[in-house]
């Protein structure tokens, strides 16, 4: 969950970060001013600027490519022949980037979701190739809607998530992208926080969270069955397990299961009474949790899986696609990930991640075993010398062991160090290029990021370690870290900031409040300010997990511990 926080700040500690003490003037040039310094300096519009492309997708004939760009200044959506020639823009958004897009199984639509102003109530939106004509599948005031799934034998239909009718609970509709006539196909009357369709679309399962922030999963075995309980997951296992989706003829049901061990496992369970209780193990990690799963398009049959302890791998779990993931790893260095295919399966675009670089784009034809270059999404990048991320493993004062990323610039330590703070804070850090690791080494900072107890992907040990620790022990694990670069040599113990957006920008106010002589300044990005004001402005819409929130961070009407955690409150230090 990667925007848990929104926007709620009663205190700024807003410090620029050219601020701190023992800069040399050579690094304190303005970030657009290209200096010939010991290390060139990079402007700022190369790591913070729109990319040139990105978001590269291939039409389901496997005749088209599409990718976001600017059009006048704005992200948008073009497309060109697959083999080469003038692209086309083909979307018209002014006032709002189009973050991600996908094409529409019949070839002639492609389909993104964008809200307006940043109100969150994102809108469906189907683009007629062609024509160019945008329509608003979605067009209510005060709706959010999103688009949960595509079939390819229902080349016009969509599967969307919507909450028109009641502001406090998503319903499941299918709807024509043509037409923009819907159906809905399961009413949720009770708050449920998830459905699960079948392959015939037909919601089969559903999802409540218990009064202790554990799920229970319900399944029905067809549209008119009675439902019954199929698995109860308390709440330390929760983060961990959930099941994803059905087989083609919905006998087996697919999950990430953390039952009986730490770390979440890739399972199948047979999809009726009792069949939780003797889950299949599909592959398991004893580092990390299952990430990402490579499934078959016909039969939903998980084929590969990932998983990201200090850096992202796949394991093939079929045989026969073994030298498919052997041409891809060989074909350019950094972690590959398939991003989008053709209907038929037998072309792929990969994008590699790499730390010292941007983006790379990739075409990659199955039957061949061979790749055709298509390009990095900065090219403006390509002429510096970026900085290596190193993973590295911190131990905090009580033995846990933080997977965290270190950046360092040129020359000898110690440096001026950013000590970076993901948000969540149910997230994590991962390796691979990072702008602001890189913006602010070039500028001669070395830049931290840990992730601490309460981040995901590392097991529920992990993850349930954060529980109520907000403001305590996942802010000494921040501190852990600071004072590990320092014993490494690497940072001024005079000279470290903290910085953080969302969660990260609490617990940089966190930080300034709590322990103000650590750190010589602060920099929050929304981050909020008092965790009570944060709890009473979740959107309606979040309502069915926001016993997530009691258990995990602290109830509504906790006043005292809320205002004990809450860095507002502490402003005085």
């Amino acid at each position: 969950m990667h925007s848990t926080l929104s926007p709620a700040i009663g205190l700024v500690l807003l410090v620029s970060i050219t601020g701190l003490p023992g800069l040399s003037s050579a690094q304190s040039t303005s970030g657009d001013e290209v200096s010939e310094t010991k290390t060139r300096l990079i402007p700022r519009s190369v790591f913070f600027g729109n990319p040139e492309r990105t978001g590269v997708r291939i039409s389901p004939d496997g005749t088209q490519m599409s990718y976001l760009a600017p059009h006048e200044g704005v992200m948008n959506v073009w497309v060109m022949p697959v083999e080469g020639g003038e692209a086309e823009v083909v979307t018209n958004s002014q006032d709002r980037p189009i973050r991600s897009y996908t094409w529409a199984i019949n070839g002639d639509q492609l389909l993104y979701m964008q809200d307006q102003g940043g109100n969150e109530d994102t809108h469906i939106y189907a683009v007629d190739v062609a024509t160019k004509q945008t329509t608003d599948l979605t067009p209510f005031e005060g709706v959010k809607a999103s688009l949960t799934g595509q079939h390819r034998e229902r080349p016009d239909e969509i599967l969307v998530q919507m909450n028109q009718r009641n502001p406090r609970n998503m319903d499941m509709y299918r709807m024509n992208t043509r037409t923009g006539e819907a159906e809905m196909i399961f009413q949720n009357d009770d708050g449920y926080a998830g459905m699960i369709p079948d392959d015939d679309w037909v919601v089969r399962g559903r999802a409540m969270m218990t009064e202790d922030g554990g799920t229970r999963f319900d399944l029905r075995d067809s549209a008119d069955g009675e439902w019954y309980e199929f698995m109860k997951v308390p709440m330390e296992d929760a983060m961990n397990t959930s099941p994803m989706g059905f087989s083609k003829d919905g006998k087996i049901i697919y999950a990430m299961d953390a039952t009986g061990r730490d770390t979440s496992a890739l399972v199948s369970m047979k999809a009726a009474p009792g069949g939780a209780a003797d889950p299949t193990v599909l592959f398991a990690s004893d580092k990390a949790d299952v990430g990402g799963v490579y499934t078959d398009p016909d039969t939903n049959e998980p084929k590969a899986v990932s998983t990201n302890y200090l850096r992202n791998t796949w394991t093939v779990l079929d045989p026969e696609l073994q030298a498919d993931y052997d041409a891809i790893a060989a074909m350019d260095d950094g972690d590959p990930n398939i991003t989008d295919s053709t209907l038929d399966n037998r072309t792929w675009i990969v994008v590699y991640t790499r730390d010292r670089g941007p983006a790379r784009f990739w075409i990659y034809d199955r039957d061949t075993k061979q790749g055709r270059y298509l390009f990095t999404n900065r090219p403006d990048m390509e002429q510096y010398e970026l900085a290596a991320m190193r993973p590295v493993e911190i131990t905090a004062r009580d033995g846990l062991v933080l997977p965290s990323y270190l950046t360092v610039p040129e020359g000898e330590g110690p440096f001026p160090t950013i000590v970076l703070v993901h948000g969540g804070p149910w997230a994590r850090d991962s390796w691979g290029y990072n702008p602001y690791h890189q913006w602010l080494a070039n500028r001669g900072y070395a830049v931290l990021s840990p992730n601490f107890r309460g981040s995901t992907g590392f097991g529920k040990s992990f993850v349930n370690a954060g529980n109520r620790e907000w403001y305590h022990a996942m802010q000494d694990d921040v501190n852990d870290a600071a004072d590990w670069a320092v014993k490494e040599g690497i940072a001024d113990p005079d000279r470290i900031a903290i910085m953080g957006g969302s969660y990260g920008g609490y617990a940089t106010l966190a930080g300034m409040t709590r322990d103000p002589e650590k750190w010589a300044c602060g920099v929050d990005i929304v981050g909020p300010s008092h965790v009570g004001t944060l709890l009473s402005t979740i959107p309606m819409y979040w309502e069915p997990v926001k016993i997530m929130f009691t258990e995990r961070v602290g109830g509504a009407d906790e006043t005292e511990w809320l205002d004990s955690i809450s860095p507002l409150t502490h402003v005085g230090n």
